[in-house]
């Protein structure tokens, strides 16, 4: 088990995603803001191996525009140096790394713009990940997606656009459900048909249950992940105490979270958690999982860890 969170280091001055106005789009605008953001992004990677935490989502905007029709920018070629120079630090620290579309990445949409613009922008974070070198247990995660008043004919749009998309993209793609519309059961049953495996957000399951205990959903999450997939991912949080409905927390519930690692065993995964405060809340995690034996690192990582990620 690897612990993680998404996208940014609020301890690190530095923001992978950066971006601009696109009617600032010019290729040297573009080239600073990227070359900037890969360098947040090795700091961000060497931060996290020196503090044991090796799971890690790279934020979808760290190239700006990148699946905008107008970015015609060969921004892959020019950095593939940087990008393999990065992977290549991943996969020394044994890192896994995920990517997690935004919600207008939309492949059941039943306007055809919308479904065209969703490709681009799979394509754009699979290439990503293939600029980095990473293998197929580097995933892109996404939701179904709405519901369009028909939830039956959105499943079959999802199955019908996921069987066309190009094996680049769809070997990477994981499913999850979500907080309103697709429960683990709806995720499981399209895994059946799709193959895709499937992603447990814990938070969304206790929002919109399907009645499996947590048990239940991991040893169901389980199956629908082959070996070539790596672990399981799972998504972790709490509810924000007197937020909305679906406000994920701003720090580690502690007592919440050892419910949940004593729920989940002896399932093995990968956990990233989706807490507010980032990389504080899953350093507290980390310790509090410190005897847990399907933990992959100790806290805090052994020295010699340490110094290599400096």
């Amino acid at each position: 088990m690897r612990i993680g969170y998404p996208c940014i280091n609020l301890s690190l001055s530095c923001r992978p995603s950066r971006t601009f106005r696109l009617q600032n789009l010019t290729w040297e605008r573009l080239e600073e803001t990227l070359a900037r953001n890969l360098d947040c992004l090795e700091e961000i990677v060497r931060w996290n191996a020196a503090h044991g935490l090796l799971f890690l989502r790279i934020t979808s905007d760290l190239v700006p525009l990148a699946s905008h029709p107008k970015n015609t920018f060969p921004w892959d070629e020019a950095f593939a140096e940087r990008f393999a120079e990065i992977g290549a630090l991943i996969r020394r620290f044994g890192m896994r790394i995920s990517m997690h579309p935004g919600q207008y990445t939309l492949l059941n949409s039943p306007r055809r713009t919308v479904v065209e613009a969703a490709h681009a922008d799979l394509a754009y974070h699979a290439r990503v990940l293939e600029l980095l070198g990473l293998d197929r247990t580097a995933k892109i995660q996404i939701h179904v997606g709405g519901v369009y008043g028909d939830k039956k004919r959105a499943m079959d749009r999802f199955l019908r656009v996921v069987e066309g998309l190009p094996p680049a993209i769809r070997e990477r793609l994981v499913l999850e459900n979500d907080e309103r519309f697709y429960t683990l059961a709806d995720v499981l049953w399209l895994h059946r048909r799709t193959g895709l495996p499937v992603v447990f957000d814990v938070f969304h399951h206790e929002l919109n249950s399907d009645g499996k205990s947590v048990a239940e959903a991991l040893a169901a999450q389980a199956e629908t992940w082959a070996p070539k997939d790596g672990l399981p991912i799972v998504d972790y949080s709490s509810p924000l105490p007197g937020g909305r409905r679906g406000s994920h927390a701003r720090k580690l519930d502690e007592a919440h979270f050892l419910r949940f690692l004593e729920e989940s065993r002896p399932h093995d995964f990968d956990l990233m958690l989706e807490v507010k405060d980032k990389e504080r809340s899953a350093l507290r995690a980390l310790a509090l999982a410190g005897d847990d034996p399907r933990l992959v690192a100790t806290f805090p990582a052994p020295r010699s860890q340490r110094e290599t990620a400096r």
